[in-house]
């Protein structure tokens, strides 16, 4: 088994590394003025951590993470995502551009949108409350889709189609759904909706529950990185099928395909994070109702 595992992250090394060595110019100029730094830094901190751990189980970091040097020590993807958060930041700075009622420009009218569509889903899928959760909803699409789209363009890569970051987005969506429960039902009281309203199979719901939600952050991630990877590759292998025809003409006729994908994946992850949000948050007490002359009973919930 270890034997196994050995040589399936060697594989995985072998990847990062051809990576690496395809990685844009401004990635390489990074690590060339910060790389020794994040590479002493490595060694004297987490290297030998990661040694200790990954030696329970046959293998190195250098066969999990690639070889450790200064032109390497701070990782594309890392670069990228960086990046992706700053573009995100200046395109909405750049797109709201003066804020107008009466004459809105382009940049505003689809910002508006993108808000409205994000808005929509939360009253649908959480309830009007919900809205109290929409900058960190709407932060996750707007990042994801500027990471997804950020492939399209020469000197970037899609920091979505590594690990590391789909990982961390699965699980800071895992964390802020958790905090919600715990935060407005307890940590019992968020327990305790694991286990169903039937007392004599509430053991067995519990532990199918448990597990459903702690491989949430991994099946978030996998998703996410299978499409944006998958989607890189195939571009790739066709494009060198005959690199004299299919090199520049095949990408280019497959980009709305690939674009369809950057937004689905960006409305899969945002559609996944509300749903989990829905499952522990709950109108606030203070709502009330009333029942007009139609019978029909209307729930006014009081947004704070």
């Amino acid at each position: 088994m270890f034997a196994f595992l050995a040589e399936e992250t060697g594989k995985a090394a072998e990847h990062a590394q051809e990576t690496a060595e395809q990685a844009p110019i401004i990635v390489r100029l990074v690590n060339q003025y910060f790389g020794e730094y994040a590479y002493n830094f490595e060694m004297k901190y987490t290297y030998p951590r990661w040694k200790t751990l990954l030696a329970r189980f046959g293998t190195t970091p250098d066969a999990v993470f690639g070889v450790y040097t200064p032109e390497n020590a701070i990782p594309w993807y890392t670069i990228m995502f960086v990046i992706a958060c700053i573009l995100s930041i200046a395109l909405i700075w750049i797109m709201k551009g003066k804020l107008s009622e009466d004459e809105p420009s382009h940049g505003q009218q689809t910002l508006e949108v993108g808000v409205l569509a994000v808005r929509s889903m939360l009253e649908d899928i959480v309830g009007p409350h919900g809205l109290q959760y929409f900058p960190v909803v709407m932060t996750f699409a707007v990042l994801i889709l500027i990471s997804n789209l950020m492939g399209f363009f020469p000197l970037f890569m899609s920091p979505t189609s590594a690990t590391s970051v789909t990982f961390a987005l699965g699980l800071s969506s895992f964390l802020y759904y958790n905090y919600i429960g715990i935060k407005e039902n307890g940590i019992f009281g968020h327990l305790k909706h694991f286990a169903g309203p039937i007392w004599w199979i509430a053991p067995l719901i519990f532990s199918i529950e448990l597990v459903s939600n702690l491989i949430r952050p991994f099946t978030l991630g996998i998703r996410l990185f299978a499409n944006m990877f998958a989607d890189e590759k195939v571009l790739d292998t066709i494009a060198h099928l005959a690199p004299g025809i299919t090199y520049w003409i095949v990408p280019v006729a497959l980009m709305p395909l690939s674009l369809f994908v950057a937004f689905i994946q960006t409305f899969v992850f945002v559609l996944l994070s509300q749903l989990y949000i829905s499952e522990v948050s709950h109108p606030p007490h203070d709502s009330h109702a009333h029942v007009p002359d139609d019978g029909m009973e209307i729930v006014a919930p009081v947004l704070t």
